[in-house]
């Protein structure tokens, strides 16, 4: 290994149908300095035959089990057999644009330690890309072309777990693997953020996401939206919130209950508002449901918006922009 060697890790389970273009997508790259780390996550399909064929035939492809059981486990049993300088995530059902690893690994050489390499997504599948991932993959290309990815940290995922790469050093800095938060790609992200790594613009595509029906984001409770919202309300607690502030939750929708019931478990006051007539007023766990008006009688209030309709979140964006509100500082929405 050299210093420009880039440790590719890759947990694979069942993915015998996928994982030979998959990894034949990283043997066509045009940087060829690399190293594969796979580890076998319980496979009982012919995924770990397959993969051992693959290292037979090229001595830069490692095969290991897994030393616990699930997704985590299995990065940290590759992380911790990993030897290269830069460290990449891959999926084992997805595929690399040819130039994916020279783009990234240029972009970290000219701009050093303390950043993080990203590349725009591409969705695809056999049955048709559904409307919500083309949204997701939208928002998330616009946010990567100008690097302003954190701006919306709160929304989704703002990091796509197979398409970062950071120097080694870097991740070790946030924790690498270790954590045990799900979903463990979000959790990254918001540690990235934590330590201030920024991310580095990227116009090119330079992952493509394969969708299908049974993928592990689609079928593990793990991906579910509690999970999601649970992680945006951790991280916001300990990295955003001021408790000199008085704490507003906007949205009385299920994600907006979920929140509040977190909130009031963990004895955290807060002012519960919304725009639904139908709600206002209301007691909902014990908590009076106000007009979002109340708002203007708060000094320098932060507001979580939990309200997922389109229109109605650009009524609260407009409405709050022309109160001299400003996005994450005074409002951040979690949906």
């Amino acid at each position: 290994m050299n210093n420009r060697t880039i440790s590719i890790l890759i947990p694979f389970k069942d993915t015998e149908e996928f994982l030979p273009d998959c990894i034949q997508s990283i043997i066509d790259q045009t940087y060829d300095d690399w190293e594969i780390v796979a580890v076998n996550d319980g496979s009982t399909d012919r995924s770990l035959k397959i993969m051992h064929s693959y290292a037979k035939r090229d001595p830069r492809i490692k095969v290991l089990e897994n030393e616990g059981k699930g997704i985590i486990e299995a990065l940290r049993t590759a992380y911790s057999q990993s030897k290269g300088t830069f460290i990449t995530r891959m999926d084992s059902d997805d595929l690399m644009s040819k130039n994916k690893l020279e783009t990234m690994v240029k972009a970290l050489e000219r701009h050093g330690k303390g950043y993080v390499a990203i590349g725009k997504v591409k969705y695809f599948s056999k049955e048709g890309v559904g409307g919500g991932y083309k949204g997701y993959e939208k928002w998330l290309n616009r946010l990567t072309e100008q690097g302003t990815n954190y701006s919306e940290i709160y929304k989704e995922c703002v990091i796509p777990s197979p398409c970062w790469m950071v120097y080694k050093n870097d991740l070790d800095k946030v924790g690498s693997f270790l954590a045990d938060r799900y979903p463990e790609d979000y959790d990254l992200a918001f540690r990235f953020y934590e330590q201030g790594l920024k991310c580095i613009p990227c116009n090119e595509i330079l992952h493509h996401w394969r969708d299908y029906s049974y993928r592990t984001s689609r079928t593990s409770e793990h991906y579910a939206q509690n999970y999601f919202l649970d992680i945006k309300l951790f991280y916001f607690l300990k990295l955003d919130h001021n408790n000199q502030r008085p704490l507003v939750l906007w949205g009385a929708g299920n994600k907006g209950k979920k929140l509040a019931k977190n909130l009031i478990e963990q004895e955290l006051d807060f002012i519960w508002v919304c725009n639904n007539t139908n709600k206002i007023g209301l007691d909902i766990y014990d908590k009076k449901m106000h007009h979002y008006l109340e708002i203007n009688k708060l000094q320098q209030p932060q507001i979580i918006i939990t309200v997922a309709n389109r229109e109605a979140q650009e009524f609260i964006r407009e409405y709050l922009s022309g109160k001299g509100k400003n996005p994450v500082q005074d409002y951040i929405f979690f949906c």
